[in-house]
């Protein structure tokens, strides 16, 4: 699929990786085609009916950008983060729809750099599984 742009839905905490994104623009750093960028208050607000949807409706991926486990402004939002990706991945998998379409990465403010390197390894990863066989098109 050497055409395929895949689209991939950035769920962004506000602590980190918005900052962390808006950093990245501030560097002008390549990012992907196709990136769309969800503000969050904290990545455990992210409930898994949220990462689900957008991938019911179209997304060929789901990166979640939180906070590193100790630093969390709110405590354990993350930590909800992680939890709530992991029952999603069990519930992709009873489906059939492959798990690595759906991940958490941990970084800091100061992160543009990782933000972007996340972006391009997941369109990278997401463009050798194939467009997202279920959903519309966003």
């Amino acid at each position: 699929m050497v055409n395929f742009d895949p689209q991939i839905i950035a769920f962004c905490c506000d602590q980190s990786g918005y900052p962390a994104a808006d950093m990245a623009g501030t560097l002008k750093l390549k990012l992907p085609k196709n990136i769309e960028i969800v503000r969050v208050p904290c990545a455990g607000r992210i409930e898994t009916i949220y990462l689900l949807k957008a991938l019911e409706k179209g997304a060929d991926g789901v990166l979640v950008f939180a906070c590193y486990e100790e630093n969390c402004q709110f405590l354990r939002g993350n930590l909800r983060a992680k939890g709530r990706l992991s029952y999603a991945h069990r519930m992709l998998e009873k489906i059939g729809l492959e798990k690595e379409r759906l991940e958490i990465c941990h970084l800091a403010t100061n992160s543009g750099v990782k933000l972007a390197e996340a972006l391009r390894r997941k369109s990278e990863q997401l463009r050798k599984l194939g467009p997202n066989p279920c959903g519309e098109k966003l």
